[in-house]
């Protein structure tokens, strides 16, 4: 078990987490977050025999804190750079939220022939952001919004998303956990105000079309019914009709932080995917 850095082409630290051997799972966390959101998946997997990586995206967690390169190409780039350094083959990308965009990316540009399958958890892909060409859209002043509320007070805002929608805490008869809302303020709070901000650009507005269309290998969607970030008939019931060997499993009343409020259904959901 083992964890480092791997530096991009522009000099970018990315951290990431190396455990076990066998056939590689790399998660790909969501935004503001960092590979620490993976913990329990990380576990899970290890102990069934898989070598389990994850990365912090760069400008989260314990990546460098980066001004420039906060877009959804050069995630994309950082990811095969790791790749690359871990000489990763017949792996299985896992991507929650942004990460999900990220795999998206990763695998129709950069992973020809190194790429098993894909797993897309609460995903954004295709595209958030509301146009004329995706009239079901979030609005764009949703996504200004949060960009008021980062630059205004972070750390508070750090706290109102997960004890709120992230987990579905703000529903009635939720079980709300403080441990996993100070968590999720923990990660967010280890990256960089500047690419967090970027990134809310990155993962609304990133238009991930051509790329769900591109990919070879099957993919499996997974996504919450009451999910209130990435609402879901906007995002994996529209991506399961672009994708060429997709399977779409969708959750009466789960979270957009399923993975976390309900890590046993989805672990055994992916291992039946990845065992398929």
């Amino acid at each position: 078990m083992s964890s480092g850095f791997v530096t991009t082409s522009d000099g970018t630290q990315i951290f990431y987490k190396d455990w076990g051997t066998g056939q590689p799972i790399v998660f790909h966390h969501g935004w503001p977050l960092s590979a620490d959101d993976w913990d329990t998946q990380m576990l899970f997997f290890l102990h069934q025999g898989f070598r389990v990586i994850a990365h912090d995206r760069r400008g989260h967690g314990r990546s460098s804190q980066t001004e420039h390169g906060n877009e959804m190409d050069t995630y994309a780039a950082d990811v095969a750079a790791l790749v690359q350094k871990l000489d990763l083959k017949d792996a299985i990308h896992v991507g929650h939220s942004t990460g999900g965009g990220e795999v998206a990316h990763y695998v129709a540009r950069h992973g020809k022939g190194r790429v098993a399958k894909a797993a897309l958890l609460g995903a954004v892909p295709p595209i958030m952001v509301k146009s004329d060409k995706n009239p079901g859209g979030l609005p764009l002043e949703v996504f200004d919004g949060f960009r008021a509320a980062l630059a205004a007070n972070r750390a508070q805002f750090f706290l109102d998303i997960p004890a709120g929608p992230f987990y579905g805490f703000n529903r009635a008869g939720a079980k709300v956990s403080e441990g996993v809302i100070r968590n999720w303020w923990r990660q967010a709070m280890m990256g960089g105000t500047k690419a967090h901000y970027d990134c809310i650009k990155a993962f609304s507005e990133t238009d991930f079309t051509e790329d769900l269309k591109a990919i070879d290998v099957p993919v499996f969607l997974m996504h919450g019914e009451d999910d209130q970030i990435v609402p879901i008939d906007d995002s994996a019931k529209i991506g399961i009709k672009l994708l060429k060997h997709g399977t779409l499993k969708t959750y009466p009343g789960f979270p957009h932080g399923m993975a976390t409020t309900h890590a046993d259904v989805i672990n055994a959901d992916l291992l039946a995917f990845i065992k398929g």
